[in-house]
């Protein structure tokens, strides 16, 4: 998605705890999951560049619903999202000699779904690396009646504030 809006980068994997604070926002979670892999690449980086990271949540009801752990999880989380509209969050942050923030908001609204496309959906895609269950990217599109916001936000990177944190750096 980087080579999309033209940014020069590296990829620099970090392996960070995903655990939600008692009585913490969702919007609060994303933003400091974002921060937390960060600060985890800056650790790792043979560099001193600017990091960017983002982290991406689907909420339901205001439930985080996370990655699922199984077939199954997956299967229901699918199910959960039929016939209803969630929010998308995803933080975006760049970390240099400062941390800097943007959030993107959207909303996504399923159509009604079978048990049956849910399952063959979880046979032939990889929901379990996916928040919520599902790639807007693949196959789910054809699960998609609407969205508000940002495509690519829920995709995982939102673009246009990528883009933004990233001008001052061109």
């Amino acid at each position: 998605m980087l080579d999309q809006i033209g940014a020069a980068y590296e990829i620099i994997g970090t392996d960070v705890e995903e655990i939600r604070g008692e009585d913490e926002s969702a919007a609060d979670y994303v933003v400091r999951m974002a921060a937390a892999k960060a600060e985890a690449a800056r650790a790792a980086a043979p560099h001193p560049w600017p990091i960017l990271a983002a982290d991406t949540e689907v909420i339901l009801d205001n439930r985080i619903l996370g990655k699922p752990q199984d077939r199954q999880a997956a299967v229901e989380m699918l199910m959960a999202l039929s016939g209803r509209t969630h929010r998308v969050l995803t933080a975006v942050v760049l970390l240099h000699d400062r941390l800097e923030c943007r959030l993107s908001e959207s909303t996504v609204s399923f159509r009604p779904l079978t048990i049956k496309e849910c399952e063959a959906y979880c046979d032939n895609e990889m929901p379990y690396d996916k928040a919520g269950g599902y790639g807007i990217q693949d196959r789910a599109a054809a699960f998609i009646s609407r969205i508000e916001g940002s495509y690519s936000g829920i995709m995982g990177l939102p673009l246009y504030e990528t883009a933004q944190l990233l001008a001052r750096y061109r």
